[in-house]
């Protein structure tokens, strides 16, 4: 590739060939380059439907015919997808995204063993079909050793790296957290916070609140990696780091961002009605920003649906009731708001809440029934996508519709295996399912056990 052209150094193209997936490089590259599906259809003469499909691992993009003309439509170099100038290289080939009813043949459906057992998670779900997981790494501990000495000791000695690539380094992060990429963010965070303290020091007094701002937001990235991890201790520690530093900061956004992150801490604490009561209030100051500003209509939806999924697990149906519903209109709003770019994604966001919180609830069927009006394939990004998954799985487990909550995990599996390579619900389930000698004999289950929970097969022997 040319190095000296800057889509290579963009963090989401960086992100994305990281995970060796060809739809995720070539929709990343195609954004980098600003070309529309239209576009692209134009260069290389495949539909624009078919090429959302092949982004989003909706549809194999295996066929090197397709590969080649992809890497010539984009300036794409051949290796990247897997390709030479002689033959396609073997490379990573693309996970196969879930859908919804209606799946398109694949030569993966023609093992029977995976058949049978898709077949069997869609009669749980009525229409919600998935297909069997791909093997993957066995799971190891998430590296947080240096990550928990940073929150509790200090980030360390670092190096001033200026703003820009301050902003940068961020985004990888970000990027990778949303590839549900958890251990690699762990990994990356240390130096991360190392290099932000550092940068703070060396900032003249017009650039210290700058450096601020993004060390909140590190901060609260931060503390949401540690929700997945299952480390309430350094999520609480994280979160707090974020609030005094986006205080500092001065940055509005920032702050909110900061209270939502201390707020779910405090939820995990069991310190329910302080959480409501703190995000409530942060999303009521910040609407006094939302005329001139209506940007900060994401952020205020999030804050609503934090706060009606609080209420939800404090069992307060109503109070949730009230504010997913805000959360709806505030979505609409944005939607409607002229000249701004969405693509609907705060809407969908709600929809994803209203899943959880019929879970916490209790209502595991409503759950289910919220899930099937939700296509998969149209949620952003693979945490968000595992996170829906999990949460389907954890409804169905309840609901005891096992076959089905089997097939979930796979779908979490297939969009990011660190969601259920870490998450504790998610392996007390897999537990579950071993020791049930109704489910124990499914087809793959142990496979998927020891890809993703070796621990928990250990203790059985």
């Amino acid at each position: 590739m040319d190095p000296h052209e800057t889509i290579w150094r963009e963090p989401a193209v960086r992100a994305a060939i990281a995970t060796g997936h060809y739809g995720a490089i070539v929709r990343a590259v195609r954004l980098a380059r600003h070309l529309t599906l239209a576009e692209v259809s134009e260069r290389c003469n495949y539909s624009p439907s078919t090429l959302s499909r092949l982004e989003r691992g909706r549809q194999p993009l295996a066929d090197v015919r397709v590969l080649r003309a992809l890497a010539q439509a984009l300036a794409i170099p051949a290796p990247l997808l897997g390709l030479s100038d002689t033959a396609a290289g073997a490379g990573h080939r693309p996970a196969l995204g879930t859908r919804v009813a209606n799946n398109p043949a694949s030569e993966q459906e023609n093992d029977p063993m995976r058949r049978r057992t898709a077949l069997t998670g869609a009669t749980g779900l009525a229409g919600i079909m998935v297909l069997g997981g791909t093997p993957g790494a066995a799971a190891t501990a998430p590296p947080l050793d240096a990550l928990e000495h940073a929150l509790l000791l200090g980030p360390g000695a670092g190096v001033p790296i200026g703003h820009g690539r301050l902003v940068d380094e961020l985004r990888t992060a970000r990027a990778l957290f949303d590839l549900g990429r958890y251990g690699e963010v762990a990994v990356r965070v240390p130096q991360l916070l190392a290099h932000g303290v550092a940068t703070r020091e060396d900032s003249r007094a017009d650039g210290i609140a700058a450096t601020n701002v993004l060390l909140s937001h590190t901060y609260a990235l931060t503390s949401q990696l540690m929700v997945k991890l299952g480390n309430d201790q350094l999520a609480w520690t994280s979160a707090d780091r974020a609030v005094s530093t986006a205080e500092a900061g001065g940055d509005l956004l920032a702050h909110a961002a900061a209270r939502r992150v201390w707020a779910i801490a405090l939820r995990r604490a069991g310190h329910t009605d302080t959480a409501q009561q703190l995000v409530v209030d942060t999303a009521a100051g910040l609407a006094r920003e939302l005329d001139p500003h209506p940007a900060y209509l994401k952020t205020y939806t999030s804050l609503l649906s934090t706060a009606a999924y609080t209420a939800a697990v404090d069992g307060d149906r109503d109070t949730a009731g009230t504010l997913i519903s805000e959360a709806t209109d505030a979505a609409t709003r944005r939607a409607l708001a002229p000249g701004l770019s969405t693509t609907g994604g705060e809407a969908l966001s709600v929809q994803l809440y209203r899943i959880s919180m019929a879970r916490v609830l209790g209502d595991f069927g409503t759950a289910v029934e919220l899930a099937k009006r939700v296509d998969p394939a149209e949620i952003a990004t693979p945490e968000a996508r595992a996170r829906y998954w999990s949460d389907v799985a954890r409804a169905l487990h309840q609901w005891r519709k096992f076959p089905a909550c089997y097939q979930a995990l796979l779908a979490a599996e297939r969009a990011a295996p660190d969601e259920v390579r870490y998450r504790k619900p998610i392996q007390q389930i897999t537990t579950s399912l071993l020791r049930n000698p109704s489910t124990a004999t499914m087809p793959g289950l142990r496979e998927y056990a020891q890809r993703t929970s070796p621990a928990v097969l250990d203790d059985r022997r």
